[in-house]
């Protein structure tokens, strides 16, 4: 190779590390992810974060300016999107009046252990647990174990495999449905000894693993109601999608806010729990009404299940009564 293309190709190398970043920044400032594989990819993006100083260390000692302010652009907005996430948000903070304790938890085809999880709604003083790839034979291990004296009211929607789900409470429920989805997301309506109602949804979006797959999950997630009307709302479950993802950032453009990034907690990964590959993720969410406040966050562990189940306790001393 000449000297003069030698030094062409030591000069396009900053470009060559710039640009990935710089894509990737872009797409993920702009809502770009559509279909497969993109936007399961979405989701590594505080990994991406993470490494965006690279290209431009290498652009500044290269003393290449223009591919530096470009790996610098990359590196701002890729920072302005993951680090808010690691920042307690003061205005979801509520803690006057009655609080109620959610714990979401996936349980991998209801291979969890159940005694572990009701032994957590026991020591966590759970008020309502919703979960995730419930089977009649999962349920039935529940009820074995001692869900039904801590958590006497339920909503299931079982089915083999990882299709069912469950909503089980402190306190009267009403059910109210479970749209036609290939994963059921049972909604009900739950009613506080002072009157007060709260909405609920157990949220499980078929999983963006190939090109049908994402439009089933896209439709999942624009299926989920509204927050700011009527009763005071909170959702939770395995969302199958980061914070980073379009469709969950418009779910929560709709009145609602996620409890682990109001408390600083969002970049806690909940998915996979046994494994590091593929890296983990924060897919597993409690989203709650935006008139309500957050009084609590935390991330455990359950044996036997792929996911981490995530506890909020959810502050309702702002919210209208509704009798």
């Amino acid at each position: 190779m000449s000297p003069r293309w030698r030094r062409r190709l030591v000069r396009a190398v900053p470009w060559a590390l710039a640009l990935p970043w710089a894509l990737w920044a872009a797409g993920r400032l702009l809502g770009l992810e559509r279909g497969f594989p993109l936007v399961p990819l979405v989701s590594y993006t505080p990994y991406v974060a993470g490494t965006a100083f690279v290209p431009l260390a290498v652009a500044l000692a290269m003393r290449r300016w223009a591919a530096a302010a470009l790996s610098a652009a990359a590196l701002a907005c890729l920072a302005l999107a993951v680090l808010p996430r690691i920042v307690p948000d003061a205005s979801a903070d509520g803690h006057a009046g009655p609080k109620l304790r959610v714990l979401t938890a996936n349980l991998y085809r209801s291979r969890a252990d159940p005694r572990e999880l009701v032994r957590l709604v026991r020591e966590k003083d759970v008020d309502v647990l919703t979960v995730q790839e419930l089977t009649p034979g999962g349920a039935a291990r529940l009820r074995q174990a001692g869900i039904a004296r801590l958590l006497p009211h339920d909503y299931l929607a079982t089915r083999a495999s990882v299709y069912g789900s469950g909503i089980y409470a402190r306190y009267p429920l009403r059910r109210m449905g479970a749209p036609a989805m290939p994963f059921r997301m049972p909604r009900a309506r739950l009613r506080l000894p002072d009157g007060l109602r709260v909405d609920l949804v157990c949220v499980h979006p078929f999983p963006p693993s190939g090109p049908d797959a994402v439009a089933n999950w896209a439709d999942a997630l624009r299926s989920l109601p509204d927050g700011g009307g009527g009763p005071v709302g909170v959702m939770a479950g395995d969302f199958n999608a980061t914070l980073d993802h379009r469709e969950l950032r418009r779910v929560l453009d709709r009145g609602w806010f996620d409890a682990a990034d109001a408390t600083g907690r969002g970049l806690t990964p909940t998915w996979p729990a046994d494994r590091l590959v593929p890296p983990p993720v924060t897919i597993d969410h409690v989203l709650a009404d935006e008139r309500a406040g957050v009084g609590g966050y935390d991330v455990l562990d359950l044996a036997g299940s792929d996911h981490r189940p995530v506890l909020a306790v959810i502050a309702l001393g702002r919210v209208p009564r509704d009798r």
